[in-house]
């Protein structure tokens, strides 16, 4: 079975593992050792980061 591509880029995973405070986890134990509750927060804080990049991106094309 082929192994499905990720949405998020590894630099966008790490960028988001460093604001959380589990950078070190994921340098030492790989994205297995991150744990379900952090994997959440980590989802929810993309998601967060997508709302706002598309809001602001609305906000620039109704401004035009």
């Amino acid at each position: 079975m082929a192994r499905r591509r990720g949405v998020m880029s590894e630099a966008l995973k790490y960028e988001l593992a460093k604001e959380l405070g589990v950078a070190d986890i994921v340098a030492r134990e790989g994205w297995g050792g991150v744990s379900s509750r952090d994997c959440g927060n980590l989802v929810r804080l993309a998601i967060e980061k997508a709302e706002k990049m598309l809001m602001e991106d609305n906000a620039r094309k109704n401004f035009r």
